[in-house]
């Protein structure tokens, strides 16, 4: 898209198939969702354990970081509608995995751990083909406002994934209610059996050729990557937020519940959860309207993900509960507004004939980063108090980005 080219409100949704694709896309971020509220919540309440919070986010994103490139070589080679149907039945089965152990209450940590990890198998061919799937779906013309209004699903899921969460804990129970979970993947599953793609053919003339090799897909794709500067900027920036913040405190979010007290822990950690996502789903709707601070460009994702930063680490230190959530929603907003940015610039700006391997990078380093912030928010924050890890995670990324800017100060092109 030219940088001359007008922008419409809600342009994406005029293409038939994209309002489905959004709506099975928030229907399966909510189910996700909704299976991470019952399972943390059921699982530190069982066990206690700060190191379990930690490792539910290793496990997360682990599949991420060694198999996005690959998930995303097999997107060039093959139907990107039946990589996700591989996800989403995954999805479908832990959460009828975690049934099966609430109803027989024979969950140990060594099972918990066991479906933490196929969850997150199940997210790298879920996210990572429903990229791929986005742009054969769209387009180029309308790919920033699909990105956008993506993002903006994503964290509807997640907005609503809480509060449906708590509503189905409070009145069917974790046990009943994480198997009705299993059956929100079913829309998804079935619309992708004939889902349209118009601008898959495209794509795979220029691919179809290529092999999927294993490791030689990361170093071949990272040696294009270099070529294209402003590309590899923001692979950079998604991944040292991964490595150091990522979305760990959400793992540690009901130890942060039970810290701000004088509040019942279950109304509270729904409500961080949720005021994080309204923050971002507000993001979402005002850019896309076209209200918006600035236009995409490096600069401006790496001023709104310094943002983040300071938001997250002012909620790590604050002790008043109205403040702690005023501080996640100005987190939500920031990080939805700097990652849409990110995956724009990534989508306009990736090579067709390596599109699935560009974006398995990305996802990779958007992603599978996220396994270290496992360790520095909750394996550090068991010895030192979730608190002080993940203040520490965020002002080491400050410096990080920081950094970043220095060497980017002479880019300041702006994409759309």
């Amino acid at each position: 898209m030219s940088q001359g080219t007008k922008h419409q409100a809600f342009e994406a949704l005029k293409i038939p198939s994209f309002p489905i694709f959004v709506a099975t896309f928030v229907l399966t971020m909510m189910a996700d969702n909704v299976e991470h509220v019952i399972s943390y919540w059921v699982a530190f309440e069982k066990f206690k354990s700060p190191t379990l919070g930690g490792f539910a986010v290793i496990s997360h994103w682990l599949p991420f970081l060694l198999f996005s490139v690959g998930v995303g070589a097999l997107n060039d080679r093959f139907d990107s509608r039946r990589l996700i149907q591989i996800g989403g039945s995954l999805f479908a089965l832990v959460s009828l995995g975690w049934g099966y152990f609430f109803i027989t209450d024979t969950l140990t940590i060594p099972w918990a751990m066991t479906l933490l990890v196929l969850h997150g198998f199940a997210g790298v061919f879920w996210m990572t083909s429903s990229q791929v799937l986005l742009y054969d779906i769209v387009g180029v013309e309308k790919l920033a406002s699909a990105v956008r209004l993506n993002a903006t699903a994503r964290y509807f899921g997640v907005l609503v994934g809480p509060g449906v969460g708590s509503l189905i804990m409070s009145t069917l129970g974790p046990n009943k209610g994480i198997l009705l979970n299993a059956a929100l993947y079913l829309p998804l599953l079935i619309w992708l059996i004939k889902a349209p793609q118009p601008h898959r053919g495209k794509r795979l003339e220029q691919s179809a050729a290529r092999r999927v090799s294993g490791l030689s897909d990361i170093w071949q794709t990272i040696l294009t990557v270099k070529k294209i500067p402003t590309l590899g900027v923001m692979i950079l920036l998604s991944g040292a937020a991964s490595f150091f913040v990522g979305n760990s405190y959400q793992a540690q979010m009901p130890g942060f519940a039970t810290d701000l007290g004088n509040i019942e822990p279950g109304m509270a950690y729904s409500m961080l959860l949720a005021a994080d996502a309204a923050g971002a789903l507000f993001a979402g709707i005002t850019l896309e309207a076209g209200f918006r601070f600035a236009r995409v460009s490096p600069s401006a994702s790496m001023g709104f993900a310094l943002a983040w930063a300071v938001a997250l680490g002012s909620f790590a230190i604050v002790h008043n509960y109205p403040l702690a959530l005023l501080c996640l929603f100005a987190a939500g907003y920031c990080e939805l507004s700097f990652s849409s940015m990110n995956q724009t610039i990534v989508q306009m700006k990736a090579p067709d004939a390596i599109r699935g391997k560009v974006l398995g990078l990305f996802g990779m380093s958007s992603a599978g980063l996220r396994l270290f912030s496992g360790i520095f928010v909750g394996l550090i924050g068991s010895k030192i108090g979730i608190h002080f890890s993940l203040f520490g995670a965020a002002l080491v990324f400050i410096v990080a980005v920081m950094g970043l800017m220095f060497l980017n100060r002479a880019r300041s092109e702006v994409v759309v």
